[in-house]
């Protein structure tokens, strides 16, 4: 049941869920309203973004983040990506607004 209620249900309460905690809008139908709605969220001052939730699926970046502040990661001939909690980046935003 890869495709069923219960996943979409999980990946619209996920995307509320972050959309309410940066104050950003959640995208019409998860996206799929057309090309101007990329993505799942709308960070304002950040920008689209795309919301995953799993049940154990990122448990070894939990893992690697465990006592660090942030996680970097790339796959070969594939741009960087960073990962760290949402506290550590809201906490960083916050940092560069006040200078």
């Amino acid at each position: 049941m890869a495709g069923g209620r219960k996943p979409k249900r999980k990946g619209y309460e996920g995307e509320r869920e972050f959309a309410q905690l940066v104050k950003g809008q959640r995208v019409p139908l998860s996206g799929s309203a057309g090309k101007e709605f990329s993505g799942d969220v709308e960070w304002p001052g950040v920008g689209r973004g795309e919301i995953k939730r799993r049940k154990d699926g990122f448990k070894q970046l939990y893992t690697w983040l465990n006592s660090r502040d942030f996680l970097a990661l790339r796959a070969d001939r594939k741009k960087w990506l960073v990962v760290m909690t949402l506290d550590k980046l809201l906490d960083l935003l916050k940092t560069q607004k006040e200078m």
